[in-house]
């Protein structure tokens, strides 16, 4: 399976509110420092609907980059219920998912 596949297959795993940070993606699909990749592939997503890669962010709580814009991100994140003040993400502890 192509890493990008993996990665994608493994980001389905994510629950509705809840982020994983493109560090811990890049871990669970053995992918040593891969979390540069991980945003490339992020960025490629074909199927954005589908593949929630608007779930991955920063691993200092940030939001990150989205191909659509942060304001789409963010508002896509509040609206599965999780608490964004300033561009990061509050309650970090509660929200991440670590694989």
């Amino acid at each position: 399976m192509n890493m990008d596949k993996k990665i994608y297959k493994k980001l389905l795993e994510v629950p509705e509110g809840k982020v994983t940070t493109y560090g811990e993606l890049a871990k669970a699909v053995g992918f040593t420092n891969g979390q540069r990749a991980v945003g490339k592939f992020m960025n490629q997503n074909p199927f954005p609907v589908i593949i929630p890669c608007h779930r991955v962010v920063k691993s200092d709580g940030k939001i990150g980059g989205y191909a659509y814009g942060e304001e789409i991100k963010t508002n896509m994140l509040k609206n599965e219920g999780i608490k964004i003040k300033d561009g990061k993400i509050l309650d970090w502890e509660k929200t991440v998912f670590r694989f």
